[in-house]
């Protein structure tokens, strides 16, 4: 279970696994000093949670300002327990919550994020991460000082790590940009189109770029 909390502003100002749901007060602790109104996304994968268990989760965020709270989840009885304690539910495929997921990475000021397309001609920088909710066109040019995350197609160019950074990454649900830099190391996009339905990441390995798919940690 992931739990993610943010101001009314969309800036994340938490995100915990929680795997004790008997532990939950000492997990709350960290909480009591967020003024809010807060927004509350539960994010579960292949997890069975029963009302009872949700219930108490339910009592501890009611000690917060909380002015929304809602559950993503591809387990059928989570969701109903969800619902029979009127909190908001949805049932979504095990990647659909991955890609939510895939997201939640935007935690510090400096960071940015973009919602829409990026044009060809367009160019988008960050002085942090930079997280894109759209494609990123042909002729398009991204660039962060951290890592890069598009939850779209990245088609055009993508530099991250701007200044040397070369541990940062860049990752897309489709990667098939026409040319990816990474700190100091440059590198041609794949020839070949993405025949993979995941999430793939780029980053520097012995100083070569190479692509791999986009591992996210899963709670059985």
């Amino acid at each position: 279970m992931k739990i993610v909390l943010n101001d009314p502003h969309s800036k994340y100002l938490e995100t915990i696994s929680l795997e004790d749901l008997d532990n939950i007060p000492t997990s709350f602790k960290r909480f009591s000093s967020f003024k809010g109104p807060l927004k509350v996304k539960i994010f579960l994968i292949n997890e069975s949670i029963s009302s009872h268990q949700l219930l108490k989760l339910k009592n501890n965020f009611d000690k917060l300002n909380v002015c929304s709270l809602c559950i993503y989840s591809n387990n059928r009885f989570t969701i109903l327990a969800g619902r029979s304690l009127k909190i908001d539910s949805t049932f979504v495929r095990e990647q659909e919550v991955k890609n939510k997921l895939f997201l939640i990475n935007i935690k510090k000021e400096e960071d940015t994020l973009h919602e829409g397309t990026i044009r060809s001609g367009d160019r988008i920088s960050s002085n942090g991460n930079l997280c894109i909710i759209g494609d990123v066109n042909p002729g398009a040019i991204v660039s962060a000082k951290k890592s890069i995350y598009v939850w779209g197609k990245l088609l055009g160019i993508a530099f991250a790590g701007k200044g040397g950074n070369n541990n940062a990454s860049i990752s897309s649900l489709y990667l098939n940009p026409l040319q990816l830099r990474i700190g100091d190391v440059i590198a041609i996009g794949p020839k070949d189109k993405p025949k993979n339905t995941y999430p793939e990441i780029a980053l520097i390995d012995d100083r070569t770029i190479i692509i791999k798919p986009y591992i996210m940690e899963t709670t059985n």
